[in-house]
């Protein structure tokens, strides 16, 4: 995961804050299998006063669903890639709909 964050671009990167980044084997039992998952408050939801005293938010990348669809050491570096991109979109707000357009599906 680290090398898949320092692909993000430096100007995205440094305006990440408070944000626990977690690698756990499997998404939650009971709901969709994911690949990652962002918890927390997006950005373009933070007041400027409301936002205060509130836990950590999280993104979290479930390995063996990642490994489970890839063939290659290079496939999984790159789909960690496209995944951890995809729930930092979302700590930005942006929305599924527009992170497939921008090819982070």
């Amino acid at each position: 995961m680290e090398h898949a964050l320092r692909l993000i671009p430096d100007a995205l990167a440094s305006k990440i804050s408070n944000v626990a980044m977690l690698i756990e084997d499997e998404s939650p039992a009971g709901g969709p299998t994911l690949l990652g998952l962002y918890q927390g408050i997006p950005l373009t939801e933070r007041g400027a006063t409301s936002y205060g005293g509130v836990m950590p938010d999280s993104i979290t990348i479930y390995r063996l669903p990642i490994l489970a669809i890839c063939n290659s050491y290079e496939e999984v570096i790159e789909q960690v890639r496209i995944t951890v991109t995809h729930e930092v979109g979302h700590y930005f707000g942006i929305d599924e709909e527009r992170l497939h357009e921008l090819g982070y599906g």
